[in-house]
């Protein structure tokens, strides 16, 4: 179940040169589960931007998002007070429902503030969190503190070795993370490939997909699993390992 509204802008930051954090006041009921997203309607826009929920409480939605095109780019000079209409509540979230008691979280790039939530939530229901942050230099690392602050093992990997494990996601998992039965992750398609294909634990996938509507009308996000076609913004973004078609 999806709803529209408007959110009045409280915080509108940058973490890094192309990452920012925006907090946005407004109802928040309809999100139900870490891993769903938003969809944001801008001005001289015909299409909305689909955006992952970093964290959000009863009063507040909290996004993580990268400036890559005009889209982000005019989401980024938005200044607080100024409202945005969203669809909230959208796609199939991770799901904790007997969660393993060793769980890593592997995120990715933009991958990341999904992740924050889910963190959240498992530490809530007494679960050991360990997650493996990836980046391509440390110039790109963001919310690790905030990570280390909940109480997660957190590993940092980057491609350059400029901080943290040298290498990918999946080199910091052999070095850093051995003990785990469970994994939760959401990045690129290259590293949710490696990940499964490199790990023997099941887990859970968050995919990044081009969406038209992002509620499962257009039919555009549609990718094909084990169980015949599932919609991105509808079945998923989450699904489960064992379903996915590489």
């Amino acid at each position: 179940m999806y709803k529209k509204g408007l959110y009045k802008i409280l915080r509108n930051e940058p973490l890094t040169a192309s990452v920012w954090r925006m907090t946005l006041a407004g109802d928040t009921q309809w999100i139900a589960a870490p891993g769903q997203f938003v969809d944001i309607a801008l001005d001289g826009h015909y299409l909305r931007r689909p955006i992952s929920v970093c964290d959000y409480d009863g009063e507040t939605i909290t996004l993580v998002y990268k400036v890559v095109g005009e889209g982000t780019s005019q989401m980024s000079r938005m200044i607080p007070g100024a409202q945005l209409d969203l669809l909230t509540g959208l796609g199939n979230g991770f799901s904790v429902v007997d969660a393993a008691q060793r769980p890593l979280l592997v995120g990715g790039g933009v991958g990341v503030p999904p992740l924050y939530n889910l963190a959240k939530t498992l530490l809530a229901a007494g679960r050991r969190v360990q997650i493996v942050l990836g980046f391509n230099t440390a110039q790109e690392v963001f919310y690790a503190d905030e990570f280390r602050a909940l109480g997660c093992t957190t590993v940092v990997a980057t491609a350059d070795g400029s901080a943290g494990v040298r290498g990918f996601v999946t080199d910091a998992i052999a070095a850093e993370c051995p003990d785990f039965d469970y994994f939760y992750a959401c990045g690129p398609l290259p590293m949710l490939r490696a990940l499964c294909e490199r790990v023997a634990q099941d887990g859970q996938l968050s995919f990044e997909e081009r969406m038209g509507c992002g509620f499962g009308g257009c039919m555009g996000c549609s990718c094909q699993t084990k169980d015949g076609p599932k919609r991105i913004c509808r079945e998923g973004p989450v699904l489960t390992k064992d379903e996915i078609v590489w």
